[in-house]
C-alpha cells in the first residue's frame, strides 16, 4: 500500500507590475533576489521553500493568538511573473497552486493586473488572501522593521491607524463591487466567506509574520484533502525552466505536486516536436529559503525528493523540453504516449498559425508565449504566427508578408528569444523590425509606441497623394510673367499650397494648376500660412482671368475632400480646416452634396 503524508501548499504570488510581488518574497527568504532581475520585475518562475521551524520563529505568538497548531511541513512559494504563470503552470485538475497571495499597493489600490489576476483566482476557484503593501509609505507611518502588523498598527498615531482603515476599506469596497466579501485580517468572522486584508511592507518587514500566519491557516483549515498526497507513487510535476549549468549541462528546474522523484528514475516530459524520455542523473535540491532560480549557496545533493519539492534534475537529451510542459515518472512507453498526447492537445492550444494578418510572436517558454497571447488579445492585436525558440528567417518572412498589405502588424515580438543570425540580416535587409525585451508589458508598450509612430507614417504618406487645402493672396506689384505659365508673387493665407495643385477663384471657377513655387530663387515642395513667395500657374492669364489682388484656393476634388474630413482630419493643421471649410462653402453654391459625407 503507497503511503501518504500532508505535503507543502504551493503558494502563487500574482498582482500588478512594481507593486512588490519579488519583494515580499525577498523578505520571507531575507535573500536579494530583487536587486538582480531584469527590471526588478520577476520574469521567470522559481520556487522558495520556507521550513515550518522558520514559519513558528516569524510567527512567534500570532499561531498562539489565531489557535493555529502548525501541522504543515512547511510552505512553497511559486514566485511567479503575476497571473500569467500562474495560468500556465497546470496539473490535471486546475492550476498548480494551492493557494495565493495577492499584493496591491496599498496606495494605488487595484490597477489592470490585480482585476486580472482576480478574474483568473476566481475561474480557478483557488482560495487567497490580500497583501496590502508598502503601509511604510502611508503618511505619517513609523515603522518598526520586522514586527507584526497589530503590534506596530497599535503604536501608530491614530490618524495614521484612520488613515490606514480608509484604504483598507477602499479595498473593501473594491472587493465587494468584484463579488469577494473581504476583511482586515484580524476581523474575519469566516475566512471560508470572506477574503483576508494582511496591511505589510515587504520593504520594512512589517506585516509579514501575519502573511504567513494567514496562509497556513488558510491552507490547514480548508485544503487538508488536496494536499494529502501519495509519498511512494510515482512523480509529477510541472516544467519551471530549462536552463544549461556550469558541469552538469542542460537542466531542468521543476515543481514536483505529486509523489517521489529519484535518482534513476525513468521519466517523460514535454517537447516542442516530441515527448523526451530520459533518465534522472542527478537530484539538486535548493537549501530552505533558498530560491531555484536565483541560488546564492550551492544546492544540495538528493537521491530522492517528495511532494511538494522545488528540484533541479540534471539528465541527459534534455534538448527541446519546453517551459510549463508536465513531467512524469513512467513505468512503460505506453505512459510516455499518454504525455504526449496532452502535450500535443496543450501546444496546439497555445501555438497560433493563422493565414491572417498579424504580428509574429516567439517566446522561450510556453508560458511566456501563453502570457503574451493573452496580452496581445486583451489589446485586439491580432496574430498571425506564435511558437516557442529563437527568431529564424521565416519569421521575418512572415512578418514582410503581413507588412506588405497592414504595416503597422509587419513586425516580431521577440520576448526573452534570441534572434538568429540569418533572421538578424534578413531583418535589416527587408526593413522589418524585430522587438526584443525581457519584460512583456515592456514588449507591448514598445510594440504600441513603434505602431503609434507607423500609424502616423502611413498616414502621412498617404495625405501626400491628395489635394491639400490651401488658400493665397496675389500680390498686387508682383506680376512677373502673365502667362504660360503666369509667375506671381503671394500671400499664404492658410492651408498648404503645393506643386501641380489644381486651382479655384472664389466663385469657384477653375483658373489653372500650381507649376511650380519658388522662394528666394530656389524651387519649394510646399508653401504654408504666412509664406512669402513667388508661384507659377500653368492656364490663366493675368489680368484676364485672374487679377492681382485676388484670392485663390485650391480645388480639392469631391473624393478627396471626403477622405481629409473622415480618415486623415487629424494630420490638418487649424488653419488647414478652416480653408476646407471654405472650399466646401464655395463648392456647395455648386453642388449641395459636395463633401457631405
Amino acid at each position: 500500500m503507497r503511503e501518504r503524508k500532508v505535503r507543502q501548499p504551493l503558494i502563487a504570488v500574482l498582482g500588478h507590475v512594481d507593486h512588490g510581488k519579488t519583494l515580499l518574497l525577498d523578505g520571507i527568504r531575507g535573500t536579494t533576489v530583487v536587486a538582480r532581475e531584469a527590471g526588478a520585475i520577476t520574469q521567470h518562475v522559481g520556487a522558495s521553500e520556507v521550513p515550518v521551524d522558520t514559519i513558528k520563529r516569524i510567527c512567534g505568538g500570532l499561531l498562539e493568538k489565531f489557535k493555529i497548531e502548525v501541522t504543515l511541513p512547511g510552505l512553497l512559494f511559486i514566485d511567479t511573473p503575476g497571473h500569467e504563470a500562474f495560468t500556465n503552470l497546470r496539473r490535471r485538475g486546475g492550476a498548480l497552486a494551492d493557494l495565493a497571495a495577492l499584493v496591491v499597493d496599498i496606495n494605488e489600490g487595484f490597477m489592470p493586473q490585480t482585476l486580472e489576476s482576480l478574474t483568473i483566482l476566481k475561474s480557478y476557484h483557488t482560495p487567497f488572501m490580500l497583501v496590502a503593501n508598502k503601509i511604510d509609505l502611508i503618511h505619517g507611518w513609523q515603522s518598526i522593521p520586522k514586527a507584526n502588523f497589530l503590534g506596530s498598527f497599535a503604536k501608530q498615531p491614530p490618524k495614521v491607524q484612520q488613515a490606514l482603515d480608509e484604504k483598507i476599506y477602499e479595498l473593501v469596497g473594491k472587493l465587494h463591487e468584484l463579488g469577494f466579501e473581504a476583511e482586515r485580517f484580524d476581523r474575519v468572522s469566516d475566512f471560508r466567506r470572506q477574503v483576508s486584508i494582511v496591511p505589510a511592507s515587504a520593504k520594512t518587514r512589517e506585516g509579514l509574520p501575519e502573511v504567513l500566519t494567514v496562509l497556513v491557516g488558510l491552507a490547514q483549515r480548508f485544503l487538508e484533502r488536496e494536499l494529502t498526497v501519495e509519498v511512494t507513487g510515482p512523480a509529477r510535476a510541472t516544467v519551471l525552466e530549462v536552463k544549461e549549468e556550469v558541469g552538469l549541462g542542460k537542466t531542468i528546474d521543476a515543481i514536483v505536486y505529486d509523489g517521489t522523484l529519484a535518482k534513476g528514475d525513468i521519466f517523460a516530459v514535454g517537447g516542442l516536436d516530441n515527448v523526451i524520455t530520459s533518465k534522472v542523473r542527478a537530484l539538486l535540491r535548493p537549501k530552505p529559503l533558498d530560491e531555484i532560480r536565483d541560488p546564492e549557496d550551492k544546492f544540495d545533493l538528493v537521491n530522492r525528493v517528495y511532494a511538494a519539492a522545488g528540484v533541479k534534475i540534471a539528465a541527459p537529451n534534455l534538448e527541446g523540453v519546453v517551459a510549463g510542459a508536465p513531467l512524469l515518472v513512467v513505468r512503460d512507453i505506453r505512459e510516455a504516449e499518454k504525455l504526449w498526447q496532452e502535450m500535443q492537445r496543450e501546444l496546439e492550444r497555445v501555438r497560433i498559425s493563422a493565414d491572417v494578418n498579424g504580428v509574429v510572436v516567439k517566446a522561450d517558454a510556453l508560458g511566456s508565449l501563453e502570457a503574451l497571447e493573452g496580452q496581445l488579445q486583451t489589446k485586439n492585436i491580432s496574430i498571425r504566427r506564435a511558437d516557442v525558440g529563437d527568431v529564424s528567417r521565416r519569421d521575418v518572412v512572415e512578418a514582410v508578408s503581413v507588412r506588405n498589405s497592414d504595416p503597422l502588424l509587419g513586425v516580431v515580438l521577440a520576448f526573452n528569444a534570441k534572434i538568429l543570425p540569418d533572421a538578424q540580416t534578413e531583418a535589416e535587409r527587408e526593413g522589418v523590425p524585430i522587438l526584443q525585451e525581457e519584460i512583456i508589458y515592456r514588449l507591448i508598450e514598445r510594440y504600441e509606441e513603434w505602431a503609434k509612430l507607423k500609424r502616423e507614417e502611413v498616414r502621412a504618406k498617404r495625405l501626400e497623394g491628395y489635394v491639400r487645402p490651401a488658400k493665397f493672396a496675389l500680390k498686387p506689384g508682383y506680376v512677373f510673367r502673365r502667362s504660360d505659365p503666369a509667375i506671381i508673387g503671394v500671400d499664404v493665407l492658410g492651408g498648404v499650397l503645393k506643386p501641380k495643385a489644381p486651382l479655384m477663384r472664389k466663385d469657384g471657377r477653375s483658373v489653372g494648376t500650381v507649376r511650380e513655387l519658388q522662394k528666394e530663387k530656389k524651387s519649394v515642395r510646399e508653401a504654408k500660412l504666412g509664406d512669402e513667395l513667388a508661384v507659377s500657374i500653368e492656364g490663366p492669364m493675368v489680368g484676364r482671368h485672374i487679377q492681382e489682388g485676388d484670392v485663390l484656393y485650391t480645388d480639392v476634388p469631391r473624393d478627396h475632400v471626403l477622405a481629409l474630413k473622415r480618415d486623415l482630419r487629424d494630420l490638418l493643421s487649424g488653419d488647414e480646416l478652416a480653408v476646407l471649410d471654405e472650399i466646401i462653402a464655395i463648392k456647395q453654391r455648386e453642388d449641395s452634396t459636395y463633401g457631405v459625407m
